[in-house]
């Protein structure tokens, strides 16, 4: 990571997210036809509306909804595909682990489908199956969690977790500037994760930049239950706070929870992810949150516009090359009361 990228990503949160994101580049880029002068329009009825190419089966995979963001997961996709009168979505059950999920795309694998969209149970153990798979002629989308081998996939797209943390950073440093002696919170999700561990470096690496640093670090693991346990644990350990960051507003529900039961409101609160739940909270103005950082589920829409592309031969009509990219990288996006209602539609419930 480069020196100087805190800065970069200072410039696109002071812009308000003024860089190009992802979902408004492919919402410009699914037609079949070639017509180089017909003007982009980055809409969001544009990738819906694309004139019919070859008919193709893409097959889908995703853990069970145990919280909000996954549960989006599933449904983006699902909605996504049924927007394409040439697309036919194959679902299979992930089950409850990764040799489940790996049992379940055998299968799915034998039934030849034109492309897979796979976000994994566990990105190092899917990656022979998804290996497999393109062996196979078939295309892979690797969702979000990232498989060991690049082989194992034709795309991959994800959200940006160290990015999440520069996010969340930058906001609390641009509030908190010049108050070296203020007192940050962190509440993490599973601390042994890589995507915690990035969010994490993230936000350090982020506050440095502004002389300050998290004081007390209560990890929780990403439900309404071990959030407002670790708030409860954190409240208790730090008597005063200026600020702190929560990695997951599906946790942050018992986060809230526990703020509101200890009667504090002397600091305020930054999420992540972006549910529908903070966006409320942030647009009422009724609590300590007054921000999240976005880590999109909208990410499973774009997977499918992808396998659809790739599978019919086509690249992305504002770029150049034939083919779609290797790698997309999200923008973690900060949302505050603000410009909370251009984001509201992509809220998810937790």
């Amino acid at each position: 990571m480069s020196a100087t990228f805190p800065d970069v990503s200072r410039r696109r949160l002071l812009l308000g997210g003024a860089a190009l994101g992802t979902g408004a580049l492919l919402a410009g880029c699914t037609s079949n036809e070639t017509n180089d002068s017909e003007p982009q329009t980055n809409t969001k009825e544009n990738a819906a509306s694309q004139a019919p190419g070859r008919a193709v089966t893409i097959g889908f995979s995703a853990p069970a909804a145990d919280h909000g963001w996954i549960g989006a997961i599933t449904a983006n996709a699902k909605a996504q595909a049924a927007k394409f009168s040439d697309v036919t979505l194959k679902p299979v059950d992930a089950g409850k682990d990764a040799p489940a999920q790996i049992a379940a795309l055998e299968s799915l694998i034998a039934s030849k489908p034109d492309a897979i969209v796979l976000l994994p149970q566990d990105g190092a153990q899917l990656t022979a199956i998804g290996k497999k798979a393109m062996d196979s002629g078939i295309i892979v989308i690797n969702l979000d969690r990232e498989f060991t081998d690049a082989a194992a996939s034709f795309c991959l797209i994800k959200g940006d977790n160290y990015g999440m943390g520069v996010a969340a950073g930058h906001y609390i440093g641009e509030k908190l500037k010049g108050k070296t002696d203020a007192v940050i919170g962190e509440i993490p999700g599973i601390d042994d994760l890589p995507l915690t561990k990035d969010r994490s470096r993230g936000f350090a690496d982020t506050l440095k930049t502004y002389g300050l640093s998290v004081k007390h670090r209560v990890p929780a693991g990403f439900t309404v239950q071990t959030g407002q346990a670790a708030a409860a644990n954190l409240l208790q350990a730090a008597p005063k706070l200026d600020a702190v960051w929560n990695h997951d507003d599906d946790q942050g529900v018992g986060v809230l929870a526990a703020i509101q039961q200890a009667g504090r409101k002397e600091f305020f609160l930054v999420g992540g992810a972006g549910s529908r739940d903070a966006m409320d909270h942030i647009k009422a103005g009724d609590s300590v949150l007054v921000a999240t950082v976005t880590y999109p589920p909208s990410m499973a829409s774009s997977a499918i516009i992808l396998a659809r592309l790739a599978a019919q031969g086509n690249g992305m009509r504002d770029l150049v090359e034939l083919q779609v990219p290797k790698q997309i990288v999200l923008q973690s996006e900060t949302i505050t009361k603000d410009n909370v209602d251009k984001y509201l539609p992509l809220g998810f419930k937790s």
